[in-house]
């Protein structure tokens, strides 16, 4: 079964989930993300209260249904998810580091070049929904 996600303008991705590695590589990314969220003064306050296991697994399904794996996400609607983030402050500026810490951790975890540009643009797609824009 073949799936594919249609990004902003009109770009197709056919199963980057598959192209980067599947589930092991996602969750993989998504630890590595953590701890540089933790190492992050700007983005380690929205996630003071936060169970991270819990967030971790939630984020790592969120990715894999995004990528095009055959998961399915039961978490919080994004817009929903993020709420309280917004009532902090949230803005670009920490979406702007989000981005760039998935992005090393895409690197780090062995995503060729091409692909983390593909996964990071279906990330930013997400911006104006996270921002309540």
């Amino acid at each position: 079964m073949n799936s594919v996600l249609l990004v902003e303008e009109d770009e197709v991705i056919d199963e980057l989930y598959d192209l980067i590695g599947g589930r092991e590589t996602i969750w993989a990314a998504t630890e590595s993300f953590y701890r540089r969220v933790f190492a992050d003064d700007t983005l380690r306050p929205f996630f003071k209260s936060t169970d991270m296991a819990q967030l971790s697994a939630r984020q790592s399904m969120f990715l894999s249904m995004l990528l095009g794996g055959r998961v399915v996400y039961t978490g919080k609607d994004i817009h929903v998810a993020h709420a309280h983030a917004r009532e902090q402050g949230l803005n670009d500026g920490h979406f702007d580091r989000f981005l760039s810490h998935f992005r090393e951790s895409l690197n780090e975890v062995g995503v060729q070049a091409d692909r983390v540009e593909k996964v990071t643009k279906l990330l930013e797609s997400k911006r104006n929904t996270v921002l309540n824009r």
